[in-house]
C-alpha cells in the first residue's frame, strides 16, 4: 500500500505539499555553455510537477563552484532569467520547486573557471572529472577566513537570486562530498583554526551558511541536505560522528523547511553511525526529514509508516517516468531507468 504517499504535508504554515513524493536532485549537465537553464529544462521539470516538491539539479552559486560540464548556475542575470522560465512552467502545472545550491569545493576543476580550487584543506580528491575524464582533480587551496566570509555571502546571494527566480525555497547542498560536507569530515578538514579540530568548529561553516540564508530568505524557505556517513568523494572517520552529534541539534534549532539525507542507497551501513545514515539522523533530529536512496514507492511508504522519515525523495525513476506520481497512484507499470536516458531530457 502507498496511500500515505498521497497525503498532503505541511512543511510550515507557508508551504503545503500536495503529496509526500519529492523529486530528488538529479545532475543532468544540460544547461547551455553560459550555465543558463534552457527551455528543454523548463519542459523537463514541468512534466514532473505532480511531485509534492521538485528539488532541482545541483546549481552552482558562483563560477569556482563548478566541477562538471554544463551544470546550471544562479549567479548571473541570464541564469536567473532562465530559471524564471523553469519555475513559471512548474507553477503553471500546480507544482512547487526548490533550488539546490551547490559549491563542489575540491571536486571543482579550474578548467571551468581558471582560478584556484577552494576547499577546507589542501587535500586533493583522487580521480577524474565525470564526463570529462581527461581532467584530473587538482590539489585545492585551503580557504582563508576572507575566502570563507565571501563564500557565506555568495551562498546567501544565490538564495536571494533563487527567490528572485521564482523558487519556493532552496535546499543547501551540504552532502555527498562537496564543499560544505568537506568541512564536516575529518578526511577533508584538517584545519587547526576556528573551522577545524572540534565538532563545533567543523560545523561552523555549515551553520554560517544556513544562518546567512535564513537571514536573507527565511527559515521556512531554507532546507539542507547532509551526509553524516562519508561515502562519495570522501573517506569516513570514526570521529565524524561527533561532528554530526553536534550539528544535528543545532540544525533542529533553526526550524528548517526540512533536512534531506544525502545517500545513494539507504541500505548502506556505517559502523561509526551504528547502522544506516537515516536511522542515525532520525534519532538525532526530530523535525521534518526526507528519506532517499534506492527506495521504491512501496518501501518508501512503509518507511514513512514506520516513522523512519516524513517525505520520500525519488531519483532515477523520475528520469524514466515523468508521470511517476500518477503511475504510482494508478498502480501502472513503471518504465525502468537505464543510463542512456541521461543523454537527453524527456
Amino acid at each position: 500500500m502507498t496511500d500515505n504517499l498521497f497525503q498532503e504535508f505541511e512543511l510550515n504554515p507557508s508551504i503545503k505539499l500536495k503529496n509526500r513524493i519529492l523529486m530528488a536532485p538529479l545532475t543532468r549537465c544540460m544547461a547551455d555553455d553560459d550555465l543558463v537553464p534552457t527551455q528543454a529544462i523548463a519542459d523537463y521539470y514541468a512534466k514532473r510537477a505532480d511531485a509534492g516538491l521538485i528539488i532541482t539539479e545541483a546549481t552552482i552559486i558562483r563560477p569556482d563552484g563548478q566541477g562538471y560540464p554544463n551544470t546550471p548556475g544562479l549567479f548571473t542575470s541570464a541564469q536567473i532569467e532562465g530559471w524564471q522560465k523553469v519555475t513559471q512552467a512548474v507553477h503553471n502545472q500546480g507544482g512547487k520547486i526548490f533550488a539546490q545550491l551547490w559549491h563542489t569545493g575540491r571536486v571543482a576543476h579550474p578548467h571551468f573557471f581558471g582560478s584556484d580550487v577552494l576547499a577546507p584543506s589542501a587535500i586533493a580528491v583522487e580521480g577524474r572529472v565525470p564526463r570529462m575524464r581527461e581532467l584530473v582533480y587538482q590539489t585545492p587551496k585551503a580557504a582563508t577566513q576572507k575566502d570563507i566570509d565571501q563564500l557565506v555571502k555568495d551562498y546567501a546571494q544565490a538564495a536571494a537570486n533563487a527567490i528572485d527566480a521564482g523558487f519556493d525555497g532552496v535546499e543547501i547542498h551540504g552532502a555527498n562530498g562537496y564543499l560544505i560536507d568537506q568541512f564536516l569530515h575529518h578526511a577533508s578538514n584538517q584545519r587547526d583554526d576556528d573551522y577545524g579540530v572540534t565538532p563545533a568548529n567543523m560545523s561552523r561553516f555549515a551553520l554560517e551558511v544556513v544562518d546567512a540564508i535564513i537571514s536573507r530568505i527565511g527559515h521556512e524557505k531554507t532546507a539542507l541536505r547532509v551526509s553524516p556517513g562519508a561515502y562519495f568523494n570522501l573517506e569516513g572517520d570514526v570521529k565524524d560522528k561527533a561532528v554530526f552529534d553536534y550539528l544535528l541539534p543545532e540544525l533542529e534549532k533553526r526550524d528548517l523547511a526540512f533536512l534531506h539525507i544525502g545517500i545513494f542507497d539507504d541500505a548502506m551501513e556505517f559502523d561509526y553511525l551504528g547502522g544506516r545514515a537515516s536511522s542515525y539522523i532520525r534519532k538525532n533530529y526530530k523535525k521534518t526529514l526526507v528519506g532517499v536512496g534506492s527506495f521504491s514507492a512501496e518501501t518508501g511508504s512503509k518507511a514513512i509508516a514506520e516513522d523512519k522519515f516524513d517525505l520520500l525523495a525519488i531519483g532515477r525513476p523520475f528520469i524514466a517516468n515523468p508521470d511517476y506520481v500518477e503511475k504510482i497512484r494508478s498502480k501502472a507499470q513503471l518504465t525502468e531507468y537505464s543510463d542512456e536516458m541521461l543523454a537527453k531530457l524527456v
